[in-house]
């Protein structure tokens, strides 16, 4: 997407989990769409990675879950740019978790990450959304609207955050600030390999995955960052409280 075709120019985009994956693709579109990134993340070689592919980007490393992150994460924008346009909460763990082997420490662990951490960035955001009739982007999952098997908890903290969408969609409505998320299905990312699987098993999910899909195929991340990009745009203007499902079919079967 060129950048004349874009609200992006001089926009300031943060966006977690920019280390790699949808993260990395989404840091890499709005930068090329005109847009000031920062990236954050907790692998500060990630993010350099991710940063030396555009210039328009800059990183923080640091762990969203922690409690003075938030805060710290929005001061870093405003501190470099002078404010916030668009909040992306991508950021998130996925976690094989049968229920009997279900723990308190994983369970809350999961939803400090996936939930309570974008819940309290959207608030610290929130002032500078605010003045520029921002926009909040949330990163979802197919399995925020349909049963997962061993993934229950994951799924749960997704359909929470897509909830959440909706509720901040009505909420701040009247600030002008727009929020939806994009639900994306299987994707190529480390995601599986982060949430402990050995390599053998990850190889044999993929395949099983990409057999379900319609489209015959996992997603790439350009294709989930692409719709990310347009949800944010203020060409986008009439259009919040939606989770626009991006996985080759899937959701239909």
């Amino acid at each position: 997407m060129a950048i004349e075709d874009t609200g992006f120019v001089d926009r300031v985009v943060i966006i977690t989990g920019a280390g790699s994956g949808i993260g990395r693709a989404a840091a890499l579109a709005f930068a090329r769409a005109g847009a000031h990134v920062l990236g954050v993340g907790r692998r500060q070689d990630a993010l350099d990675s991710t940063a030396e592919q555009h210039p328009g980007i800059a990183v923080l490393a640091t762990d969203i879950s922690a409690a003075e992150a938030p805060d710290a994460v929005v001061q870093a924008a405003v501190d470099r740019w002078g404010g916030v346009d668009v909040l992306v909460n991508n950021a998130g763990a996925t976690a094989m978790m049968p229920l009997a082997e279900a723990t308190e420490n994983r369970i809350n662990d999961l939803f400090r990450l996936n939930v309570t951490a974008p819940s309290l960035l959207a608030r610290a955001a929130l002032p500078h959304l605010r003045r520029t009739n921002g926009s909040i982007i949330n990163v979802s999952s197919t399995f925020g609207h349909r049963p997962a098997p061993h993934f229950s908890h994951y799924a749960a903290t997704k359909s929470a955050l897509e909830q959440l969408t909706r509720s901040w969609a009505l909420e701040l409505a009247p600030d002008g600030i727009r929020v939806n998320a994009v639900a994306p299905g299987p994707t190529e990312s480390e995601a599986l390999t982060a949430a402990g699987l050995p390599t053998d098993l990850v190889d044999q999910v993929k395949k099983a995955e990409a057999e379900r899909i319609p489209l015959g195929r996992r997603g790439e991340p350009e294709e989930v960052a692409t719709w990310i990009l347009r949800l944010a745009d203020p060409a986008a203007g009439w259009l919040t409280g939606q989770v626009l499902t991006v996985d080759g079919g899937l959701e239909l079967l």
